[in-house]
């Protein structure tokens, strides 16, 4: 099958969506698809280089997030090459620029579209003249009308799928949570970074890792380190990431007198993040605004458990306290963490992660979705 990936973000740039799509590319390609990216450009990216069944279309960076990119041109030229390269399926990642070049793609070469709704925009409204301009009303009606003509959505999870629900959307959705490649993440360069960060092994470490942003909850983990800290003085917390609540973290750390137990790492490269994960004693996420969570389970690849946000995907991923625990509220999140510190490893501990990493792998997520593929192209060729 041959697959047009098309997105606004892709490497070298960091998200989970990135991630996601690069994750899917390359399972894909080891089961035997042939996939092509079409992205925007990036000034990290040298144009001389030349990267293997990946098209990047003129952009410029978008008003509200700096580091993500619109393509302002390349429309004709892109479906130019999605022709030569004869797709079978438009998969797009993005409702916008490259989304919409991606739905015009299909539908100029008579092929079906499937969608991937990552973003619950809803979560990140503020980001827009501070919620004053655009509403839910809004993101509904936008929402409905990118998927109009879609032949199928990919849900990351019942949360998402429930959303698009409520918005009326009528295209078949399928939940298909997304996986990580864990022989990837495991056999990335190992370095120590509890050497580099200054810590040492009798430190219990906590992480969390994500965009440093105020819908990531990360000031209510550092409330419940304040705590902590008194019965747990070995007790030490990583901030690992970028964003721009990093100044409102540091200053909050400077109220609670927290200064030498968080640490500020700064960006961490993909390659890097297996031995982030692998340093830390055990990963916390307070965010709720999460649709796939791919830092829990890049977590959980390298046999760290996590304690996080209860929603349905977390609840499905953390069914065992060998793996983590998911928390409703702040005291919660406290308690939880306080029992993983004091908690005691047992021998089944091994065998449930190991079961655990065949649901969440790379291999499992991209059959899934080729299959999915499968069923759309069949569907589409049936109502042609």
């Amino acid at each position: 099958m041959n697959i047009g990936l098309f997105s606004d973000t892709y490497f070298p740039q960091i998200s989970g969506v990135a991630t996601s799509i690069k994750t899917l590319k390359e399972a894909l390609e080891q089961q035997g698809h042939s996939v092509f990216i079409f992205t925007t450009t990036d000034p990290h990216v040298d144009k001389n280089i030349v990267e293997p069944n990946i098209f990047r279309v003129a952009s410029v960076p978008f008003v509200s997030f700096t580091d993500r990119r619109v393509a302002f041109r390349g429309l004709f030229q892109v479906a130019k090459i999605a022709n030569e390269v004869k797709l079978d399926i438009v998969h797009t990642q993005t409702e916008f620029s490259m989304g919409l070049i991606g739905k015009y793609v299909a539908y100029s070469l008579k092929i079906p579209s499937v969608h991937t709704y990552h973003t619950m925009y809803e979560d990140y409204l503020h980001y827009v003249l501070n919620g004053h301009l655009l509403k839910p009303y809004h993101v509904k009606q936008f929402t409905k009308a990118y998927l109009y003509h879609m032949n199928g959505v990919i849900a990351p999870s019942r949360r998402v799928e429930d959303t698009l629900l409520r918005y009326g959307v009528k295209t078949p959705i399928r939940v298909i949570p997304t996986g990580v490649d864990i022989s990837g993440i495991n056999a990335a360069p190992v370095c120590d970074v509890r050497k580099q960060l200054g810590l040492s092994s009798s430190d219990y470490v906590i992480l969390t890792l994500s965009r440093i942003a105020a819908e990531k909850k990360i000031n209510r983990i550092l409330d419940c380190l304040a705590i902590l800290v008194d019965e747990f003085p070995n007790l030490k917390l990583v901030i690992a990431g970028d964003g721009p609540d990093v100044g409102p973290l540091k200053d909050q750390v400077l109220r609670l007198n927290l200064e030498k137990y968080v640490i500020f790492s700064g960006n961490v490269d993909h390659s890097n993040v297996a031995n982030f994960y692998r340093m830390a004693d055990l990963f916390v996420s307070a965010s709720d605004t999460e649709t796939q969570g791919l830092t829990y389970i890049e977590s959980l690849s390298v046999g760290t458990p996590c304690v996080v946000y209860n929603t349905d995907y977390t609840r499905n991923i953390f069914d065992s306290s060998s793996l983590g625990f998911v928390f409703d509220t702040k005291q919660e999140m406290y308690d939880l963490i306080r029992s993983y510190i004091l908690r005691t490893p047992n021998k089944e501990d091994d065998s449930i992660f190991q079961k655990k990493l065949s649901e969440i792998s790379a291999e499992t997520f991209a059959k899934n979705v080729a299959e999915f593929y499968d069923d759309v192209i069949m569907q589409y060729k049936r109502i042609k």
